[in-house]
């Protein structure tokens, strides 16, 4: 299954400037946390962040920032407890179309089960904040894709061990270029020779 534009919104969890520093691989990570918000800025995927105590940790870092709709101050380490789900919250679905509602119920087709949008998230400390708010995001029967390679902690055998959960969980792991280039989906993509270019340009 690849992920689609479409239904795509992109959660970015605690890239603050004091926390970061102390995270393992942090430019590269940060690199690719940017790319992801601005490749999601150019394609109309909505981009969500969030801000672990920002008195004592410092707000999201400005390159970030720029190109999220909104951003969550937290106390608690995952971000769905102080309200981020009602953010992604799907709209109300649509009514049938047609003469579907007179047809006898025998014939009519079950209704779709109601899902979440694709949660595209990556952030810091993976085994902490990241971890918490994807697996109440899976709790809320949201499809989620965690961005491996833009995700950190202060040592890897914790982000590791984060990761294994997540996937048992049920979250999708991938790289921040699988979700670009799943996204754009062809060369053909008017979008192409920019988001590459952004590619390129990643350590």
């Amino acid at each position: 299954m690849l992920l689609e534009v479409e239904s795509s919104q992109l959660v970015l969890v605690d890239y603050q400037l004091k926390l970061m520093p102390a995270m393992k691989d942090a430019q590269a990570v940060w690199q690719r946390a940017e790319v992801l918000a601005r490749t999601a800025k150019l394609l109309n995927v909505p981009v969500w962040a969030t801000e672990q105590n920002p008195s004592g940790l410092g707000q999201t870092s400005p390159e970030i920032r720029q190109h999220c709709q909104r951003v969550l101050a937290k106390m608690a380490f995952s971000a769905v407890e102080e309200g981020l789900g009602e953010w992604l919250s799907p709209p109300a679905p649509a009514a049938p179309k047609g003469n579907a509602r007179s047809l006898p119920r025998h014939l009519q087709k079950p209704p779709e089960p109601d899902s979440g949008p694709s949660v595209v998230i990556a952030g810091c400390e993976a085994h902490v904040c990241l971890l918490q708010t994807a697996l109440d995001l899976l709790e809320d029967e949201f499809d989620v894709w965690v961005v491996t390679d833009a995700c950190a902690s202060r040592s890897d055998r914790d982000r590791d061990a984060a990761f294994d959960r997540l996937a048992g969980a049920g979250a999708e792991l991938l790289t921040t270029e699988m979700v670009l280039f799943e996204w754009l989906r062809s060369a053909e993509n008017p979008d192409f020779k920019q988001v590459q270019t952004w590619i390129k340009a990643l350590a």
